[in-house]
């Protein structure tokens, strides 16, 4: 009786350990099984997502492809925020792998010439915009920031600034609001970036500064900054440009202005060759229109005393342009000039004063400011373009404030009565020709001759950033290209895409 209740009782504890392991094997498995389909649901995410971010890639290609499109069909000879390119793009693009889906995307174009050029910009202006960022300047032997940067010229890219000595990731990048993050990683830290393609609330006056803007961004240096700004450097009509620097007497002589006539006489063009050495266009208005050497050659001609022909002398506060043309050197186009500013400014108080009387007048320079240039490149780097640069940037350039930057803005977007050219709708009232900056009340003869050098009304470097956009809103992929226009090709220097 005692064998047969041990040997019950030994199968039970046999039978419960069989079930026990079979238990656990059975959970084993199961978890095994889980964790296979929970892997096979990853990588199975783990490819969708793949080919939405794929596909979202092509999506954002398809608006870049666009943008280009947008520079392709601009047809202005001026590049303004009214014009077609300037308006966001948002549109959508058939999913060819999902049948009936729509893929969206968004583009923008900006213009490169509405920010700083690193690579060619004044160090003044470059100072200018970091005391705007609220960089103190330097007072040591290796100069301060503005002086460093302009030394370790040429940039590859506008971050290739951050190897200067002083460059901080606070002036690079500005003030970084941080975004809490839900990972419980470190936080994101993202630059702001301004829309430097909408002009601000127009500034107090009796608040503005009158050499800075106010500061009012924290985006930093890479917010205002480029290295891609570029013109061509051909007149409106697409007509090589006159080197003043470089041009012989008969080149300079067919310089025309507005009614299609020669504005410079033979003798001018002397003068202007003999004065040359040009750093901008604006250093022809300083030229005299008797140089030293004529004046030295007619000195004991000429008085400012007596009746005309007195001893063989010719009184220059009251000849006429053909008694002057009598004098050795004096031609009809430097004699009337010299009675002009006789009668403008007032008599000679002596004869030396002669020299004073310039070559050409604002007026004249205005006809002529977009047919001259001081260099034989094919493009020039580095100009603002006035009808797309923020107030923060126009109050930057030499000779301009806030109150004068706001004048430009305020000009530009006014709404003209009737379109130049109804075939291509413009949206304000965009500069075409910089002469058209003295239409301006705020705009004085002294800050035209300190600006002009530096700016345009057009542009031919642009940033076209393109992004895919996912059903939630959220940005998927982005593609991203610098684009120069030369004549009818663009060709782009810069790409990226992520």
């Amino acid at each position: 009786m005692r064998y047969s209740f041990y040997s019950l009782n030994k199968k039970c504890n046999s039978d419960g350990l069989s079930l026990v392991s079979t238990l656990w094997i059975i959970s084993i498995l199961s978890v095994l099984a889980m964790q296979l389909l929970y892997s096979f649901e990853l990588e199975s995410k783990a490819r969708n997502n793949f080919a939405d971010r794929v596909k979202y890639h092509y999506a954002a290609k398809s608006g870049f492809e666009l943008g280009l499109i947008a520079l392709r069909t601009d047809e202005t000879n001026f590049d303004s925020l009214g014009e077609v390119w300037a308006e966001p793009i948002q549109q959508q693009v058939e999913d060819r792998i999902q049948m009936g889906k729509q893929l969206s995307f968004q583009v923008s174009i900006t213009d490169e010439a509405s920010r700083i050029d690193l690579n060619s910009a004044q160090e003044d202006t470059i100072r200018n915009l970091l005391s705007f960022l609220g960089v103190q300047p330097e007072m040591n032997e290796t100069g301060d920031l503005a002086t460093r940067i302009v030394e370790g010229r040429p940039f590859r890219s506008v971050r290739d600034v951050a190897r200067i000595e002083g460059m901080t990731e606070q002036i690079l990048y500005g003030i970084q609001p941080q975004i809490e993050s839900t990972s419980g990683s470190p936080p994101i830290v993202e630059p702001p970036v301004p829309d430097l393609t909408q002009a601000p609330p127009p500034t107090d006056p009796t608040h503005a500064s009158d050499t800075q803007p106010t500061p009012q961004s924290s985006g930093g240096l890479i917010a205002y900054t480029t290295i891609y700004s570029t013109d061509r450097n051909t007149d409106s009509e697409g007509q090589q440009r006159v080197n003043i620097n470089t041009a012989n007497a008969q080149q300079i002589q067919g310089i025309q202005g507005n009614n299609n006539q020669s504005v410079f006489t033979q003798a001018e063009a002397n003068a202007i060759i003999q004065a040359r050495d040009f750093d901008g266009i604006s250093g022809i208005l300083d030229v005299q229109a008797v140089s030293d050497n004529v004046f030295n050659n007619i000195r004991d001609r000429l008085t400012t005393q007596g009746n005309n022909n007195d001893d063989n002398r010719v009184n220059i506060n009251s000849a006429d342009a053909d008694e002057l043309e009598e004098l050795q050197g004096i031609d009809s186009g430097i004699a009337q000039r010299i009675v002009a500013y006789r009668n403008a400014q007032g008599d000679f108080a002596n004869i030396d004063a002669i020299k004073n009387v310039p070559v050409t007048f604002v007026q004249q320079f205005i006809e002529i400011v977009d047919k001259i240039t001081t260099t034989d490149d094919s493009t020039i780097s580095g100009l603002i373009n006035i009808n797309t640069a923020p107030i923060e940037v126009l109050a930057l350039l030499p000779g301009m404030d806030n109150q004068k930057a706001q004048a430009i803005i305020t000009r530009r977007n006014e709404n003209p009565e009737e379109q130049s050219d109804p075939e291509n709708p413009v949206q304000g009232n965009p500069f075409s020709n910089l002469g058209d900056l003295l239409d301006i009340e705020e705009i004085d003869n002294q800050t035209f001759r300190e600006v002009v050098n530096w700016i345009t009304y057009r542009s031919h470097g642009y940033r076209i950033q393109s992004s895919g956009i996912d059903r939630s809103g959220k940005t998927t992929a982005v593609c991203e290209g610098i684009v120069i226009r030369t004549q009818n090709q663009l060709q782009i220097p810069y790409w990226r895409i992520d």
